[in-house]
């Protein structure tokens, strides 16, 4: 792959999207997103988080980064309820969990 530069910039979200050079004449629009701090969150959220209290039907169970939502609305797990809880109780996305326990 060829140049790439970045074309905006976030720091409130963390998103960053990049103007590549593909070298054959074409180019993509790639968007990166930095969610360390959401991570971080959903960790202490997780912690704080008392196991034994029951879910309500408003229990926030996870956090998502906008990059990884839009992903999932692509892919079309979002709009599916067997899927998404699937996706949510895979350990591979824990750290988007802030609590612990099954969907």
């Amino acid at each position: 792959m060829g140049n790439k530069k970045v074309l905006s910039h976030d720091a409130q979200t963390g998103i960053t999207k990049y103007w590549v050079d593909n070298g054959d004449g074409t180019f993509t629009i790639e968007t990166d997103q930095d969610f360390k701090e959401i991570i971080q969150n959903n960790r202490n959220l997780t912690k704080e988080t008392d196991k034994h209290t029951k879910w309500g039907e408003w229990s926030r169970v996870a956090s998502i980064p906008l990059t990884v939502y839009y992903d999932l609305k692509q892919k079309g797990i979002l709009d599916d309820e067997k899927a998404l809880k699937k996706w949510l109780n895979d350990p591979e996305n824990k750290y988007f969990r802030t609590r612990e326990g099954k969907v």
